[in-house]
């Protein structure tokens, strides 16, 4: 494949029609990672070949500038391919993209991240759907900054990352428990990676615990000092923009998922039910799209705080994560025994999608958070 250096020769296709072309790369590989529980490290060589990884970093620092939307239909795209590869890249992305919000506010250490992505290609990690507002572990003051402990969960392509953006509570005297925004590289003295990714589905994504021990984050590596357990404003916008993305890898492997039946069931097009059955999973994931593109149209290209933005997309992932469940269920029926077997494309996304449910907030939790917001009550 040839790597694609001109800058102009890359904004001139869409991150997205890079992305199909890659797709054979992708799904070659796809059912051997997901069989084996490792990396996909021939989708990462392809996204580096192709660009990708710098999608989101901002033209002038030498990226494509790619905005919400068009990340989103990035990942959309890849997931079309391989769902591991989607999501796992996903996370790279919405910390790209982020970081490229903070560039345009002139926030300190923006810049030189996102040039080194532009340059180096480095992939970025991330510990926030795991953490969230209640992050595991422990922050401590000393002399230049803090020492930090704790196990993180679920750190996407912690294979390959280079620099993770996670988070810490820590005890502060006057203001009481306050969470810290972080940068932590991956080789820094007292990080392990625990190698210990085996699940049910998305198993390619090396999304392994890492333990940090005593590990020295220098002042200037501290990215924000939020409250602890709240939704606050730099919440808002971080959550706004990661899940859109995320969304967009599971609307993709669902999109997978239905295609594949609708290929198998071509056979029995005059069948009544598979019409029917057919029909509800298009009709799914047309209300699931309209859903994903109504809150990416409301939180904008370059996200203000806003709750009610960050419901909006909660609203959406809930709604792509139950959709996308439903039509990888409805595609194992309709395409029948065939889809059963391991390997098969739609059971490998009948397993991908399930992940859906985790990423905080839940689908059940969304729906309270709506709630208590319409009633006035005071968020959790």
């Amino acid at each position: 494949m040839t790597l694609i250096e001109d800058p102009e020769t890359r904004r001139s296709t869409s991150a997205a029609e890079r992305a199909q072309a890659i797709g054979p790369v992708l799904a070659a590989n796809a059912a051997r990672h997901d069989r084996d529980g490792t990396f996909v490290t021939e989708a990462y060589d392809a996204l580096r070949d192709a660009g990708l990884l710098r999608a989101a970093v901002p033209v002038e620092l030498g990226g494509d500038g790619a905005t919400i939307r068009e990340l989103v239909a990035l990942q959309r795209e890849l997931a079309h391919h391989c769902g591991a590869t989607a999501l796992a890249s996903s996370m790279h992305q919405h910390v790209t993209c982020f970081t490229a919000w903070r560039y345009r506010r002139g926030m300190p250490g923006a810049e030189a991240t996102l040039r080194r992505v532009a340059d180096e290609q480095i992939v970025l990690a991330s510990t926030g759907g795991g953490d969230f507002t209640h992050p595991a572990g422990e922050a401590v003051a000393v002399e230049g900054g803090y020492r930090v402990s704790g196990r993180k969960r679920f750190v996407s392509q912690s294979a390959v990352g280079a620099v993770m953006s996670t988070m810490f509570p820590f005890q502060d005297p006057v203001r009481g428990t306050r969470v810290l925004n972080m940068a932590v590289p991956l080789n820094a003295e007292g990080v392990s990676v625990a190698d210990n990714w085996d699940v049910l589905g998305m198993r390619g994504t090396a999304s392994d615990d890492v333990e940090l021990t005593d590990v020295f984050v220098p002042q200037e590596r501290v990215l924000a000092d939020r409250p602890y357990g709240v939704v606050d404003p730099p919440l808002q916008v971080i959550a706004s923009i990661a899940f859109s993305i995320i969304s967009g890898a599971y609307l993709g492997v669902a999109e997978a998922a239905y295609q594949e039946a609708v290929s198998v069931s071509a056979r029995r097009a005059t069948d009544p039910t598979v019409q029917r059955t057919i029909g509800l999973m298009r009709q799914r994931l047309q209300v699931a799209t309209w859903a994903l593109e109504g809150a990416v149209t409301t939180i904008g290209d370059d996200p203000a705080p806003s709750y009610d933005g960050f419901l909006a997309v909660m609203a959406a992932k809930a709604e792509v994560a139950r959709a996308g469940v439903s039509v990888c269920d409805l595609a194992m029926q309709v395409a029948g025994g065939g889809a059963f077997f391991t390997g098969s494309v739609i059971e490998r996304c009948y397993r991908d999608i399930r992940a859906a449910a985790f990423h905080p907030l839940t689908p059940e939790a969304t729906l309270l958070a709506e709630g208590r917001d319409a009633l006035g009550v005071a968020p959790e």
